[in-house]
């Protein structure tokens, strides 16, 4: 196996692989061009198209946006990303249709190991440092709305229409239609037609 395909995979691999930093540099330099385009240009998209090549019609991304690889995510349609979205997408990132993100957002593929020696820099024989590293595959499904400043972990499921509360880490899955929130991230209740809109006073 390669190193992508490791990492891909969910096992480990060596970061510091030249197929690997190949990608990551252009995934840097996409994330800053678009960055640095104002919003009414159209070369905007042109770039975001190269950065993340699978993404449905109508997703938006505010920026500023920060990707590792990007090629490694996935958008359904008419997504939204306020400010400040972060992919660390070293496993795939899977985001289904009509999924909104708050500001200040992180999704975060790797992870690291727990005990100090296996998590140091190690040197190969050319005097190279690299580490040990691997990932986990991330799921968002369609509906959800992601809050201001919420962290999104390795391994995480978010279940369809599921809304998770702003400042919440994931750590562990998230039922279908339920409103989670905290650090780490729990389940409050499930959403209803009684949350609707509707039947709010004076929003009309």
């Amino acid at each position: 196996m390669t190193e992508s395909e490791k990492m891909l995979a969910g096992k480990i691999y060596d970061p510091s692989d030249k197929a690997l930093e190949k990608q990551r540099a252009t995934a840097h330099r996409l994330s800053k061009n678009y960055n640095d385009t104002y919003d009414d240009n159209k070369k905007r998209g042109k770039i975001l198209k190269k950065l993340i090549p699978h993404m449905g019609e109508g997703t938006y991304l505010q920026g500023p946006i920060q990707f590792d690889y990007g090629i490694n995510t996935s958008f359904g349609i008419n997504c939204y990303a306020n400010f400040n979205l972060v992919v660390l997408d070293c496993c795939r990132v899977t985001i289904g249709n009509d999924v909104f993100f708050g500001p200040n957002c992180t999704i975060a593929t790797p992870v690291h190991p727990l005990l100090p020696e296996e998590r140091k820099l190690r040197r190969r024989d050319n005097g190279d440092l690299y580490d040990l590293e691997y990932a986990k595959p991330i799921i968002i499904e369609d509906d959800c709305w992601i809050a201001s400043n919420v962290t999104i972990c390795g391994g995480v499921t978010i279940g369809k229409g599921s809304v998770i509360g702003a400042g919440s880490v994931v750590t562990k899955d998230i039922p279908p239609n339920t409103l989670a929130a905290g650090n780490p991230c729990r389940v409050i209740r499930k959403i209803t037609q009684a949350d609707s809109i509707e039947l709010k006073k004076g929003l009309f």
